[in-house]
């Protein structure tokens, strides 16, 4: 899961990252509103965890802000001010949930798991389509009309990400970030040479999809009710 981390105090942002990286997350960690409303959008985050006093942007403001850009992944408040009107600004403000500053990191780990929970359950089934193309994240399978397809973890993790985001243009960046880590800086042109593999193995597998490349600004999928429910979200 990869996750954005909003916290200006350099030794509990630190604290959190290392163990959110234990627990198997992915971790890109900003610390100023500017930086997390960019990364916020690049829409590569399952999950925010937003701590409310920044030094540059009230914290409740730029959830406001982001929600009303179109940010759909839960977001988790960290807030030294526990009140019960704190606690309802948040939430109006539109966090999913809220906890108060000191915390214990097994709490944490706790909510982020029940939000992610939530989140899976809001989109449904587990299983991804674009056309005769079927993806099961559980499984970690791929079927093209109907036949198994052997899909490397790489080209899995960037079909998986075409697919959540179907019929909306994915940057470069936005792609290796999502696929290879934040802060990660792959060789060369890796991400067109991964989506030139993936094309090639989908299109000789009898896929009647496409992705496509759209100049100067990255990828896209096209593919039946997959780039329908990708249009549908667009805020």
């Amino acid at each position: 899961m990869h996750l954005l981390l909003v916290e200006d105090d350099p030794a509990l942002g630190e604290v959190v990252r290392r163990g959110l990286q234990a627990a198997g997350y992915t971790v890109r960690w900003e610390r100023t509103g500017e930086g997390a409303f960019d990364q916020a959008l690049a829409g590569v985050h399952d999950v925010v965890v937003l701590d409310v006093m920044l030094p540059d942007w009230n914290g409740l403001d730029l959830l406001r802000d982001l929600r009303r850009e179109g940010l759909r992944a839960p977001v988790l408040c960290l807030t030294a001010r526990g009140g019960v009107d704190d606690r309802v600004g948040g939430l109006d403000a539109g966090a999913d949930d809220y906890l108060t500053k000191p915390f214990a990191f097994a709490e944490l780990l706790a909510r982020l798991r029940a939000l992610l929970r939530r989140s899976a359950s809001d989109r449904g089934a587990p299983a991804l389509s674009a056309g005769n193309l079927r993806l099961d994240t559980i499984a970690h399978q791929v079927l093209v009309a109907s036949r198994d397809l052997a899909v490397p973890p790489r080209e899995f993790d960037l079909l998986e990400y075409l697919l959540r985001n179907a019929g909306t243009v994915l940057s470069r960046d936005q792609i290796v970030e999502r696929v290879w880590g934040p802060g990660v800086e792959p060789k060369g042109n890796v991400a067109d040479a991964t989506v030139s593999r993936l094309r090639r193995r989908l299109v000789g597998a009898g896929w009647d999809g496409a992705i496509v490349a759209v100049p100067g600004l990255g990828y896209r999928l096209l593919g039946g009710d997959a780039e329908a429910r990708g249009q549908e979200r667009r805020p």
